[in-house]
């Protein structure tokens, strides 16, 4: 998928008051039509100076996500990308003095995506790992861990999920780091290994558990908790919030481009404009105070 969106200043943010997430996908590229209005955010003149002079003068900021993790990213019913997630890296374009230009593709496509130059930068509640810092640096702006979801009155425990099937969005940290691990402590132990049900999106991921195709799901917290909120009485928490990490933007490893973004999102914090998005998302508790790169640990 290649579809590209200029959203102007807070165009996203106008756009979360819709609901769905649909896939509009035509294999082509699109141009979102501008659309005026007054942004709140006001540019940051020390971090445009830290922008490479190819990106300053382009006037965009490429940006990729996978659009399939509601309410981080995710498609509105005309398929642009909208979320908090949206909405916090249009405001970092912004204090840049760029416009968002937003490529969907696959998650796993963002990262090589920006390795060889065709984005500047990936929003797409990256987890901040080791491994991954070896090919993007990340600018940290939200604490989170992964927490699991199940029918109301299961008896599913995250901790002893041996022979259980379980939905999780393919390459995200819980299919690639959590899941392989629980498995092999229960191979290890000689009971059954977690069955995993994989999907490129995580609609599809919490739908799974609902129709019982699957015992629980694993998800970062924030999409955990807004799938249990928004399908009451359908899903519920289970287990602890666990692993807990920093989300980053990703951007090209030891380029301008990180010294910019985390310039930008650190004026963001100083002015108040980050806390009220991530207020105004229910994930306020993962705030953090200063825009760190690469603080993720094994």
């Amino acid at each position: 998928m290649k579809i590209r969106y200029a959203l102007p200043a807070f165009a996203a943010a106008a756009l979360l008051t819709l609901t769905g997430c649909v896939n509009n996908d035509s294999g082509t590229d699109t141009e979102a039509p501008a659309e005026s209005g007054g942004s709140s955010v006001t540019v940051d003149e020390a971090a445009v100076a830290l922008l490479p002079a190819e990106v300053k003068e382009s006037g965009e900021l490429l940006i990729g996500t996978d659009a399939e993790y509601p309410p981080n990213e995710y498609k509105d019913g005309d398929g642009n990308p909208v979320g908090w997630g949206v909405e916090l890296a249009t405001a970092v374009s912004e204090k840049l003095g760029l416009t968002p230009s937003w490529e969907i593709l696959g998650f796993d496509s963002i990262i090589p995506r920006i390795q060889e130059g065709g984005l500047n930068m990936g929003s797409s509640s990256f987890t901040d790992t080791v491994e991954r810092q070896k090919s993007v640096d990340f600018v940290n702006f939200l604490n989170a861990g992964s927490q699991w979801a199940a029918a109301p009155g299961s008896d599913v425990d995250p901790e002893n999920a041996c022979g259980l099937t379980i939905a999780v969005q393919a390459t995200t940290v819980q299919d690639t780091d959590e899941l392989p691990a629980k498995s092999k402590a229960c191979t290890d132990a000689g009971e059954k290994a977690i069955e995993v049900l994989r999907f490129d999106g995580q609609p599809e991921v919490t739908q799974a558990v609902i129709d019982g195709r699957a015992a629980a799901f694993s998800a970062d917290s924030p999409v955990t908790g807004d799938a249990v909120t928004k399908l009451d009485g359908q899903l519920e928490l289970v287990g602890d919030l666990f692993d807990a990490a920093p989300y980053g933007f990703a951007t090209q490893k030891d380029s301008d481009m990180t010294a910019a973004v985390q310039a930008a999102l650190q004026s963001l914090m100083d002015d108040g404009t980050y806390l009220e998005i991530l207020t105004s998302a229910g994930i306020e508790s993962g705030a953090l105070t200063e825009a760190t790169i690469n603080a993720g640990a094994n």
